[in-house]
């Protein structure tokens, strides 16, 4: 298990960790950095001293509660819905790919995608802002036409990472595809 620094698209350190666990199966967790209290001590800070401005102004006590309410239910929302501590991809060749993405709060949200419906995984570009953004992204076969796509998974939407991590991740997962299509055309199955 080796784990290696790396920078999102924003700048931010990331760390790439892979885990082989067998020969047709890899882990590949990218690891945000956590919520700093600094920056949470700052916004909570920042929206009580305005509340205790307009309690002066005022005299109305209820603006202090609301303040504490609002600022209690921001973080637990923020917590629990918004910061992503990390986020994995289980490649299993046999099986299929597993996304799951950790939130702060330690809640955690999985997808499975069954290989069958893997058609490849690719590294896809996009324009925002006046800059070219790189994104891992999974292919998903059409049933109906064998050819073509019927949709396309984005990895690692919160992370973010660079290019020199997506391609890490691309090369450790068409290692495990080509396995698999090396098995499949053995056993005659297409």
């Amino acid at each position: 298990m080796e784990e290696r620094p790396y920078r999102s698209a924003s700048g931010a350190p990331i760390a790439l960790r892979c885990r082989q666990h067998s020969a047709s199966c890899r882990e590949l967790v990218v690891r945000c950095p956590r919520l700093q209290l600094r920056s949470l001590s700052a916004v909570t800070s920042a929206v009580w001293l305005a509340a205790y401005a307009l309690f002066v102004l005022s005299e109305n006590s209820m603006v202090l509660s609301a303040a504490i309410f609002i600022t209690l239910i921001g973080l637990i929302i923020y917590l629990h819905f918004v910061k992503i501590d990390q986020e994995s991809l289980l490649v299993i060749g046999s099986l299929g790919i597993q996304v799951t993405s950790s939130y702060a709060s330690g809640k955690e949200s999985t997808t499975f995608i069954e290989m069958g419906q893997v058609k490849d995984v690719v590294i896809n570009e996009a324009i925002h802002m006046q800059k070219v953004v790189y994104y891992l992204c999974i292919l998903l076969q059409d049933p109906g036409d064998p050819q073509g796509v019927s949709e396309v998974v984005p990895l690692f939407q919160s992370s973010k990472p660079r290019l020199d991590c997506l391609i890490e991740v691309y090369k450790s997962c068409q290692e495990i595809l080509e396995q698999r299509k090396t098995a499949l055309q053995s056993s005659g199955i297409k």
